[in-house]
């Protein structure tokens, strides 16, 4: 798996993110929700120049411009609910594209252990197209192998794009082992540490909680 770390080269992404584990900035949910919007649209620019391109002839009023634009087929699948900020940052940039959408929760049998539950999936046929997959936070990566598995039931994409706006390095880990060679992971920071409850620290908390208000326990 080849990792794309981008808050190590300096930009205007470390402000986001910043803004993002900040407890007093994220209180603000729909400023929380755009700055997710905003990485995801950032990412979306730096996947485009690894994507393929064609050379097309643009007719202008004033004559003929030769240029190069993107023929890849897309999809963007976001994990329900935490992912679709992400997913719209995504879709700003690749608005013609298709969509996907899928749900994955932990179901806990214990404080500390728990098993990923898919329930839902709305997708096209994935095969031989670019699979963009957004979840804001990779904890242990179990989440992203379990969607991975059910996507792959509507077809085999040629190329996996992982897209994250905070992950463990144990996710990382777990996910460069559980996904096809030549899949790649962007993803704005990496923490080190992985709690007892499978939670990243420092992280910035429940993503879904904070873009969309806090949901029952079950």
């Amino acid at each position: 798996m080849k990792i794309h770390h981008l808050a190590k080269s300096p930009s205007v992404l470390n402000n986001y993110l910043a803004q993002l584990r900040d407890k007093e900035l994220q209180q603000d949910s729909m400023r929380f929700r755009r700055n997710l919007e905003r990485i995801g649209e950032i990412i979306s620019y730096e996947i485009s120049k690894e994507l393929h391109h064609k050379e097309e002839v643009v007719h202008t009023p004033l004559g003929r411009k030769s240029t190069v634009t993107l023929q890849d087929r897309i999809v963007i699948c976001s994990v329900l609910r935490a992912g679709l900020p992400l997913h719209q940052g995504i879709l700003n940039y690749f608005d013609w594209v298709e969509n996907s959408f899928i749900s994955a929760y932990r179901y806990h049998t214990s404080d500390t252990e728990f098993e990923i539950i898919v329930e839902y999936l709305a997708s096209p046929d994935l095969d031989n197209k670019v699979l963009i997959l957004a979840d804001p936070m990779l904890a242990s990566g179990h989440s992203l192998v379990a969607t991975f598995e059910a996507l792959s039931r509507v077809g085999l994409p040629r190329e996996i794009h992982l897209v994250t706006a905070i992950a463990s390095q144990e996710g990382v880990e777990y996910i460069s082992k559980h996904f096809p060679r030549g899949t790649r992971l962007w993803v704005g920071d990496i923490d080190e540490e992985l709690n007892d409850y499978s939670y990243i620290v420092p992280g910035l908390g429940d993503a879904g909680d904070l873009a969309f208000g806090r949901k029952l326990q079950k």
